[in-house]
């Protein structure tokens, strides 16, 4: 759950968006539209929810992980890394 305001309110600017990328396939299905493109919206539409777990889950992270030892530089590094690591293996 994003924890801030601010993270919660981009959370649901990112879910409103995803649905409306989904009443858009939805849309182009029901029109029996170029499987092309609807290939093309449904890659889309998962990028979108790729976007939306890792910002979920960074601000997961954050909130869990906040250094709170003796070394907070080194801890905040280490967090930096992993929340750096899962972005690039979400994307």
């Amino acid at each position: 759950m994003p924890y801030s305001p601010q993270e919660k309110q981009r959370a649901l600017v990112r879910v409103r968006r995803i649905g409306g990328q989904l009443d858009a396939l939805a849309q182009a299905l029901e029109r029996e539209a170029d499987c092309a493109a609807v290939l093309q919206q449904i890659a889309a539409i998962r990028g979108a929810v790729n976007g939306l777990m890792g910002e979920v889950l960074e601000s997961h992270l954050r909130a869990s992980f906040a250094p709170r030892s003796a070394a907070p530089k080194a801890a905040a590094a280490a967090l930096e890394q992993t929340v750096a690591l899962l972005r690039s293996y979400l994307r």
